[in-house]
């Protein structure tokens, strides 16, 4: 696949990973009260409404602007990055989803001050989580893996 079919392909896929995390979140918000939990497998999965302040595990609760400001210089960085390793293909990825994901969440800073997070691990003492959140961590391994690999 040529660099310029790529590129189009991981803009296309960073829209619609963007647009299926607030999806996912707005009907959280309006069909799951605040704290409220659907098994949807038993034992395995299970949707929990939470607003998050903080980071991963509520990690600094309640500093919603520092997060913001710590998003807004994080898109910068990715994309400088995203233009400087542009023919490198699953550095892009990486890159493209830590910035889809980064992007997701803030727009839950923005809005209403908190992340909607939702996704629940029932068999492992796990954060409860959203699709912008996998796409931080996907995005993280991705790119973990493509350095380790050029080295």
């Amino acid at each position: 696949m040529n660099s310029k079919k790529y590129h189009v392909l991981l803009l296309f896929i960073t829209i619609i990973l963007l647009i299926f995390d607030q999806l996912i979140k707005f009907q959280t918000r309006v069909n799951i009260k605040l704290g409220q939990e659907i098994k949807i497998i038993p034992k395995i999965l299970s949707f929990t409404y939470l607003q998050n302040t903080g980071a991963a595990w509520s990690f600094m609760e309640g500093n919603s602007i520092f997060f913001l400001l710590v998003a807004i210089f994080a898109i910068l960085v990715f994309i400088y990055l995203l233009y400087k390793c542009r023919n490198e293909y699953f550095i892009s990825l990486g890159i493209a989803l830590m910035l889809t994901g980064t992007v997701g969440n803030l727009i839950d800073r923005i809005k209403f001050g908190f992340v909607t997070d939702m996704i629940k691990i029932d068999f492992i003492n796990f954060p409860i989580f959203n699709i912008a959140d996998m796409c931080l961590t996907f995005g993280v391994i991705i790119l973990l893996f493509s350095l380790l690999k050029e080295e």
